[in-house]
């Protein structure tokens, strides 16, 4: 039977998200529906909502849920009625590359993820007239009191209470993006000299990361100095507000999307090392690249979602958190849902490192 749901719905040519009481269709096949206890505030949702990736709208956003699961439907083997469940990235689950532990790479990743559509084009929201509005963002539309999933979207994870869930609601994507970059990708060696621009929530998990590694030196660059302090307490051995110092360096992780600076760090690695591009850039973006200079063994590496297989990646970083090693609460700040512009804003203005949206139980 549908429910009615609070949903932060984003349409065409507004420059911020509102509120509207949405209707939201049962869980079909191999879908589960969840109520969200939380849902980060991520710059894929604001780059959306500016037009500057493909998603069409009106829709749904939020790819970083944490909530209960409510119902199941036909088919569901990854979760049951009462899991706690991280919500993550969606996929096929079927073709070669998602049996084989590369989710990241499933065929179908880009128009699951940012279609706002099941594959036949339907949609399980709808506004109080009947119209369609997309769901299903990455698997979730998790900006929402409610939201129907997709099976492959839902990591259940065992947890002390919804508080603790809560904070763990970015470990589904800007935590496990940086995260991932460094421990499932790049596998820095002890002793590497690793650089990361930008000291966003995928960067500063970037930084976490390298210091498990053992990597000896850990440069961060931002504009902002209130995060390179933070950088700096959680690992990076130095920080700069200047890209350009960056000099022959094993790895280059480069997350804020600025094509100049994507550009200017395939020259600043060593014969060998390697540029993760991790910052997404408005769709169509290009840069320039010196062929010759590449041919001394230099890699430009695409990097999605830390190319993690969510399953198995997420309950890991939650075991590190828990342990002290990667303390991603400090990224974290909780906002209600009547804050949710002011969220938009703290994170525009760089104020805030990960914002999350906090639901109240029913």
């Amino acid at each position: 039977m549908p429910i009615d749901s609070l949903a932060a719905v984003a349409r065409a040519a507004a420059d911020n998200f509102s509120w509207e009481n949405v209707i939201l269709d049962d869980p079909g096949p191999g879908e589960v529906l969840v109520r969200l206890v939380a849902a980060g505030v991520c710059h894929t949702d604001l780059s959306v909502l500016a037009g500057r990736l493909p998603t069409p709208l009106p829709a749904v956003l939020g790819h970083e849920g944490a909530g209960v699961v409510e119902a199941v439907g036909a088919g569901v083997t990854t979760a049951a009625v009462g899991d706690r469940v991280v919500l993550s990235f969606a996929s096929c689950g079927a073709c070669a590359r998602c049996r084989t532990g590369r989710p990241t790479q499933c065929p179908t990743y880009f128009p699951l993820n940012f279609g706002a559509r099941r594959p036949d084009g339907t949609t399980p929201l709808r506004d109080r007239s009947g119209q369609p509005i997309g769901g299903l963002f990455f698997g979730q539309s998790s900006l929402a009191q409610y939201a129907v999933a997709s099976q492959h979207s839902v990591v259940p994870v065992v947890v002390e209470d919804d508080d603790e869930l809560a904070v763990l609601a970015p470990i589904g994507c800007g935590i496990q993006t940086g995260a991932g970059a460094v421990l499932n990708l790049l596998r820095p060696q002890p002793g590497s000299r690793v650089a990361v621009v930008g000291a966003g929530a995928v960067g500063l998990s970037a930084v976490m990361a390298a210091r498990l590694c053992g990597a000896s030196e850990i440069v961060a660059v931002d504009r902002i100095p209130a995060r390179l302090g933070l950088a700096r307490e959680l690992g990076a051995t130095a920080t700069t507000t200047d890209a350009g110092e960056l000099r022959d360096f094993d790895f280059i992780i480069e997350t804020t999307g600025v094509a100049s600076l994507l550009e200017g760090a395939l020259g600043q690695i060593r014969a060998g090392g390697t540029v993760a591009i991790v910052g997404a850039p408005a769709a169509g973006t290009r840069v320039a690249v010196d062929v010759n200079a590449m041919i001394d063994g230099r890699t430009l590496l695409g990097v999605t979602e830390g190319g993690s297989d969510r399953i198995t990646f997420i309950p890991a970083l939650i075991e590190l958190y828990r342990g002290g090693r990667l303390p991603l609460d400090r990224l974290v700040r909780f906002y209600p849902p009547t804050e949710l512009q002011r969220a938009v804003d703290d994170t525009r203005a760089g104020i805030t490192v990960k914002p999350v949206i906090r639901f109240e139980a029913p």
